[in-house]
Order: C-alpha cells, then structure tokens, then sequence
C-alpha cells in the first residue's frame, strides 16, 4: 500500500466520531460536484468523499487511481449499509482486510490454507471469521434499524356511522363478498416524495369499488394517537398516471403526502377506512436513508414448508407451515439491524394473508410486496417482476445485503440485480443456477448470523 495512505485509512477505520462529521459537515450528502472532486455521484458517504475531507484532495486522487481500491470499496460498501464497516465487502475476503491492516496479511494467508468452512466464502475465509476480527465500527452504521422492532398494534381510529355510496353500483359491488381492500407497503428515502397507495375491491372476482371516499389516518412511528391525513377518492380505471410502478387498474387510492404530513424516519402505519361501510386497510411505510442495510426474502417454499402451500391453506382459511428455524433466522438479521422485506410473485389480493403470516409465525414485520396482478406470477414472469422490484430500489440507493429464494425465478432476479457476494443468496434445499448457496435447513445460518456485527452497537 502506499505510505502516504496507509497511517490516513487506519486514522478512518479507528474513527469513532465519523458520524459527527455527517452531522457538522452537511455538504458531504451533496452530489459530487467541480467542488467535490473525489465524491462519488449520488447521494453517497463514500470513503472517498470522507477521503477529501479529512486527507485532502491529493491522497483522494491517489485512492483515484487504484492505490487503495479494495480498501476504499470496503468503506463505501459498510456506508451503504452493505457490510459492516471493518469488514470486508465480501463477508470476510481476506483482501480487504490485509488493505486496511497490512500486518493482519499473514494471518489472512494461514487462515486460506485452512480446510474449507461450510461458511467460506470461496476464498478461504469464512463469514464468522470476518465478523469477529475486532476492527472498530462507527456507532450506528447509517440507516440501521435500531431499537425494539415496533409492533404497530395501536387499536384502529374508532368507526363513524356509514354514509351513502357515491356511485350507484357500489350498492351492487359491496353485496358480491367479503372486502380485498389492501395497502402497499413502501420503503421510502428521506427526501422523496410520499405516496399512500392502495387497493379497495370486494368478492371472489375482486370487483373495484370506484369513486368513493376513503378516510386516511397515520400512527406515526407506530407509537402514540392517529392522525388524520383526509380524505381521497378511489379511481376508476386509468383516470391515475402510474406511480411507485402501481398501474391504475380501478379501485386505487394514491395520496401524495405535503410537506405538513410528510413522515420522518422510521416505519409508520397508515390505516384506511372506506367511508361507505366503513371496512378498513393497513399499508406500513418506513423511511430510511439511502443505503440502510436491509435483507429480502420470498415466500412460497423460501418460508413455507413447499411453494403451493399457501393456495392448499387459502381453502381451508389455515396459515401455512414455516421452515424450521426461519423466523429465529430473519429476526437475528432484524435484530442486527437489517430491515426486512418480503417480496413475493402471489396475486396482489393476497396481501393481507401475507401479513397474517408474518406476523403468525414469528417472522420480523417488514415491507411485503406481492405482484399488482390478479393472478400473481410464475416462472419468467415472477423473475421480470421481482426483477423490476430491486430495480426500484436501487434505485432509491436501497441494495439488500442478504437474499433468500428457493426457485429459478429467485435466483435469476438475485443475478439479474447483482447481489454479491454469492454466499449471501440463500436457497432453501435447492441448487440456483446461477451460483447462490444452497442450505438443507434454516439452522445451519444460526452460528454464522449470531457472529455478525450488531449496526445498532458495533464494536
């Protein structure tokens, strides 16, 4: 490495105060820019914009040109909530290490002449190894869920008397079944717009309720009494332009959030109350930096115990089974600090069962996204869908840490967004094709989970 970077990047991996320069020094969140040389484009802590900062502009332009490359993507990569800071971006690459630390390089050398761990990450290290190497962490990594897990569970706003139906046929429509009225949940970045977005239909055909009003309330933070937010009508067919990637199909509601309503960090509930009948929605919004850490798992046969489970079960109104040790799994991720989303091909009208699972099998709440179709999504289909999903939230700087999937579909969404490394796509008792690791059971990723870094307390 060369001298003249190596005392300045262990002056930033022993730094405990970064933080404090996030919050004195505003102008690092600003796009690199003529006044910012060495910043990368985006909304982005990389090292080489603390490089600038702290080190000036000539040992930046050093890091430039390849002196420090794999040191300096470690820390870009532990900003964005893709590693923890000190380790290597790779669960444990003993490439990164001996960057950062050069009298570690022997260690990393005996460690690769060791037999291969069941954790190893294809270079000889393994990811307990990498998360238990004592390097220093900044306290918390940015955008890290930190905290109990809130439950959201306040009871609902209480229930005015019904008014009369806007239009004629929603007499006809309430009286075809029960109602499918359904939220979609959102991650959204500080800054962005805000949208509430949401389906209202009734019956087995999921028939639109359109034109009619729909009361909105926020719990925010989950925590303390609901808020009003007004009102909003649902749509009739095509009359929205597309938003968030929801098409208008009819019966939906989308409320943009003013610079008054506009949620903080955190996740918050948002209940709805159609004003007709008074029948009721959830959608779950949580707002959270760019590049906060964050997990994503499907759900047919990735968490239930085979992938028709849940059609089998909707017959006879049961809940599906979970793989053993699934949930203990994905809340030791939560509890790390990871925020859960739950991404599945099943038809939108699904979505409440969805939530009913989660919350009944012990699985940390999360954002759930199920296709906006009707029937849902197979095979190519599902892959394009979900696809599109991570497409979404890269580009909103969002970029999962850890991945689990059971189908081709799974892994050829996980390829198509570039997960790596590969040791972090899980599949349950299935070989992806395109390089993902297969586990036989949810318990063989206890040991390895428990020794990754807590965000929230690192050190």
């Amino acid at each position: 490495m060369d001298a003249r970077l190596r005392l300045p990047l262990r002056r930033i991996e022993r730094a405990r105060h970064v933080r404090d320069l996030v919050e004195t020094k505003p102008d690092l969140f600003r796009p690199a820019s003529a006044q910012y040389p060495c910043g990368h484009m985006g909304w982005r802590i990389g090292v080489r914009r603390l490089c600038g900062i702290l080190l000036g502009s000539a040992a930046c332009q050093v890091a430039s040109e390849g002196t420090a490359t794999t040191a300096n993507d470690g820390w870009e990569d532990a900003w964005e909530g893709d590693t923890a800071p000190g380790s290597s971006g790779e669960m444990g690459s003993s490439s990164a290490s001996e960057s950062v630390e050069p009298d570690r390089a022997s260690e990393s050398s005996e460690s690769s002449n060791q037999a291969p761990d069941p954790s190893s990450t294809g270079d000889g290290s393994s990811m307990r190894d990498s998360t238990s190497s004592g390097a220093d962490f900044p306290d918390p990594v940015l955008g890290a869920r930190c905290g109990p897990l809130p439950t959201c569970d306040v009871p609902p706003p209480p229930a005015s008397p019904p008014v009369d139906w806007n239009v004629v046929d929603s007499y006809v429509i309430e009286a075809l079944g029960a109602p499918n009225h359904r939220g979609r949940d959102m991650f959204f970045v500080e800054g962005q717009d805000q949208w509430i977005l949401a389906k209202f239909a009734y019956g087995l055909a999921d028939t639109d309720l359109e034109g009619e009003r729909v009361d909105l309330y926020v719990l925010r933070d989950c925590t303390g009494d609901w808020e009003s937010l007004g009102s909003a009508t649902t749509t009739f067919e095509g009359n929205h332009p597309t938003i968030e990637g929801v098409a208008d199909t009819g019966g939906r509601v989308y409320l943009q959030l003013s610079e008054a309503q506009r949620l903080g960090p955190g996740r918050h509930r948002v209940h709805m109350v159609v004003a007709g009948d008074q029948t009721r929605a959830d959608v779950f919004i949580e707002i959270v930096p760019r590049g906060a850490p964050m997990f994503i798992s499907d759900v047919d046969g990735t968490l239930t115990t085979f992938e028709s489970e849940e059609f089998v079960d909707l017959l006879t109104g049961t809940t599906p089974d979970i793989h053993p040790f699934a949930a203990d799994v994905l809340q030791l991720l939560a509890a790390k600090g990871y925020h859960p989303m739950y991404l599945t091909a099943r038809p939108e009208f699904l979505g409440l069962r969805t939530a009913e699972f989660v919350a009944e099998r012990g699985l940390p709440p999360g954002i759930i996204h199920t296709t906006l179709e009707f029937t849902g999504a197979l095979g190519d289909a599902a892959a394009t869908y979900k696809t599109g999903e991570l497409d979404m939230l890269t580009a909103r700087g969002l970029h999962p840490t850890f991945v689990f999937g059971n189908t081709d579909s799974d892994g050829q969404a996980y390829d198509n967004a570039s997960i790596e490394p590969l040791d972090r796509r899980f599949f349950i008792q299935f070989d992806d094709p395109f390089g993902g690791r297969r586990i036989e059971s949810y318990g063989e990723l206890l040991g390895e989970f428990q020794a990754l870094p807590d965000l929230c307390q690192p050190g």
